[in-house]
This record gives C-alpha cells, structure tokens and sequence, in this order.
C-alpha cells in the first residue's frame, strides 16, 4: 500500500505564499496524485490534481490562479504551490492518490489519504 505524509503548513499572512509538500512511500509513484483541503465544519474540498507523467494537471476554479500542483516522481514528491494566499485557503490540505487513470476531482475517486497539515492565513 501508499504512504503519505504532508508538510510545510503554518501560519502566514494575507498575500504570503507556501509550498507544501507530500512524501509517498510503499509502491512505485505512478498513479494519479491529488490535493484537497477540509477547513472547520466544511467538507472536503478538491484543489489540484496531476497524472503520474506530469503531462496533465489541473487546479479548482475556486484557486486555479494562484495555486499550482507539480511532482518529482525521482524522489516520490508532490508538491502543491500555493501563492496570494487569502483568509479564505485557512484549511487543514491532505494529499491523495489515485489508483485509477485518468485525473479526478471527487473524493471517492482517491485511494490513499495522507494525515494533513494546517494552513491558517491571517488578514
């Protein structure tokens, strides 16, 4: 099975950029990977996702402009870029993987979950 684990979360300011950042482990990085973001009381919500050869990649409209996913599957890393942040991002950002082909923005699409990192943007 895959193993993920999250970093890079804290506390910034409005307009401060981050780089988080997933380590996976226990197979070989060749499925889909994916961001989402759970703030208090909301649901899980889709941000990014890109496909094992880095030739497609796609973000939520509600970031697409700002924040951008990437992988290095040499060192099974993904990364999701996160630039202007606003009090509105302020969210607990989990990484995923996907078994299945093709890029996906659902939860029930993702496989593997990693544990998370908070991200808290203050105005």
């Amino acid at each position: 099975q895959v193993q993920l684990v999250e970093s890079g979360g804290g506390l910034v300011q409005a307009g401060d950029s981050l780089r988080l950042s997933c380590a996976a482990s226990g197979r070989t990085f060749t499925y889909t990977m994916g961001w989402f973001r759970q703030g208090p009381g909301q649901e899980r919500e889709f941000v990014g996702a890109i496909n094992w050869g880095n030739s497609r990649r796609y973000a939520a409209d509600s970031v697409k402009d700002r924040f951008t996913i990437s992988r290095d599957n040499a060192k099974n890393m993904v990364y999701l870029q996160m630039n202007n942040l606003k009090p509105e991002d302020t969210a607990a950002y989990y990484c995923a993987a996907r078994v299945g082909s093709g890029l996906a923005n659902g939860y029930s699409d993702y496989d593997y979950w990693g544990p998370g990192t908070q991200v808290t943007v203050s105005s």
